[in-house]
């Protein structure tokens, strides 16, 4: 679980994600920029991004149920593929580092919602789901990373609740920017200058986080975790 929120905070920090979070806001609310901020009522604007994370959550909530169910089908083969898994997790942290340039880890495919004149609610959800939907490079990657450790999981519960804590790690930042640049934009503009390094440091999490699952290491550092867990209480 420490992994899939780390992998969202990981997805919110990408390139492909956080530069346009003040795009993303003023889309779901109909605010404008203005004094160096967007200009729009608190109330609104946590309702919008509320709406358009349960959006985004439901998709990433789906992928993780039908990768674990996926896994369970070749569950006699779990070894292996928790090997395969870890394997691919270390390509794309070599990816996501600069180390490897496979262009077709950077293709792009994504469901577009249909733009109307109204902003409501439900229309938030469906852009949270249409972003949910859409494979952007960066994004692709340490979302790729967690469903591949859904896939391992020994239940679909233990899949799905892995890609809700995945959410969570991409939302919970996101609401917090959404306030944020409601008092200015400098601060998204500050992290904008240091997201090359950023990028260069998830990638080599995403090696780490691949190299101690071929190694079958995560499991020990679950049962570590667990165990200092009981003894601080």
């Amino acid at each position: 679980m420490l992994f899939a929120f780390t992998a969202g905070m990981l997805s919110f920090l990408s390139p492909c994600v956080f530069p346009l979070i003040p795009a993303y806001v003023a889309n779901l609310t109909g605010s404008t920029f203005g004094n160096n901020k967007i200009e729009v009522s608190k109330r609104l604007l946590l309702a919008r991004s509320f709406s358009f994370i349960l959006g985004f959550s439901i998709i990433f909530v789906m992928m993780g149920a039908s990768a674990s169910a996926l896994g369970q089908i070749f569950s006699h083969n779990r070894d292996i593929i928790q090997k395969i898994s870890g394997l691919l997790i270390i390509i794309f942290g070599l990816q996501m580092a600069g180390i490897l340039k496979l262009r077709f880890l950077m293709m792009e495919k994504r469901w577009e919602a249909k733009q109307t004149g109204e902003k409501n609610i439900w229309r938030s959800v469906i852009l949270g789901m249409s972003f949910g939907a859409g494979w952007t490079p960066c994004v692709g990657l340490a979302l790729s990373s967690i469903l591949l450790l859904a896939g391992s999981a020994k239940t679909v519960y233990s899949g799905m609740m892995m890609l809700f804590v995945y959410s969570l790690g991409l939302g919970i930042p996101f609401l917090a920017i959404s306030v944020i640049i409601t008092y200015s934009l400098g601060f998204v503009k500050k992290i904008n200058r240091s997201l090359g390094l950023l990028s260069t440091i998830n990638g080599w999490i995403l090696i780490g986080m691949g190299l101690l699952l071929y190694t079958d290491q995560l499991p020990k550092i679950s049962a570590w975790l667990f165990s200092l867990s009981y003894l601080t209480y």
